[in-house]
């Protein structure tokens, strides 16, 4: 079973990015979103369009849902025994710990994948605000996706390219579309969907 964790800043793409991975997938998926408040957008779209969907609301699965995540995965495991498990925590979470917290429920670690995703239009707003969270938030990616080059600038892409590369070096940055598809070929390809 592989595990991969979607993480990003609020607004850098996700779900977009999970309902064209939820597509891109064969065989039999499950996603896990976490929601902050009570009602849930994000799981509502994924179960809309015919996709296994589980909601953990009212608190960040990196922290306050630590349990909650912990026995999900393992009665999804159960239950559904899948090929694969998405994760998309909030926009406010850290990766490696949910990634750690993986680890603990019984799933091999090398089979679970961070993907960082990079807000191309905003970068500059955010980087200049939250620096050190982003930093944080996507430092310990397997692979670094670079969205909305379609919204933004030359000089915003090359920016962040630079930003994500200064973060780790080794990680593979792919510049992607969410909305319009482009990269995203590459992307799964390196996701291995």
């Amino acid at each position: 079973m592989k595990v991969c964790i979607v993480g990003g800043f609020l607004g850098s793409g996700k779900t977009t990015l999970l309902m064209k991975m939820a597509k891109r997938t064969k065989g039999n998926t499950v996603m896990i979103i976490n929601e902050m408040g009570e009602i849930g957008v994000d799981g509502s779209t994924v179960k809309n369009a015919g996709y296994n969907a589980i909601e953990l609301f009212d608190g960040c699965i990196c922290c306050t849902l630590v349990g909650t995540l912990q026995n999900t995965l393992i009665q999804i495991k159960k239950d559904f025994d899948p090929e694969l498990i998405i994760i998309e925590p909030t926009g406010l979470a850290l990766p490696h710990k949910i990634k750690e917290m993986v680890r603990t429920s019984m799933i091999e670690p090398e089979l679970t994948m961070i993907v960082g995703i990079c807000d191309a239009f905003r970068f500059k707003t955010l980087v200049k605000k939250k620096e050190d969270f982003l930093r944080m938030q996507l430092s310990r990616s397997d692979l670094f996706l670079l969205n909305k080059i379609d919204k933004a600038d030359n000089a915003s892409i090359k920016a962040a390219s630079a930003w994500l590369e200064s973060l780790n070096p080794r990680t593979r940055i792919i510049q992607i579309s969410g909305l319009t598809g482009e990269g995203l070929e590459d992307a799964f390809s390196e996701i291995g969907l």
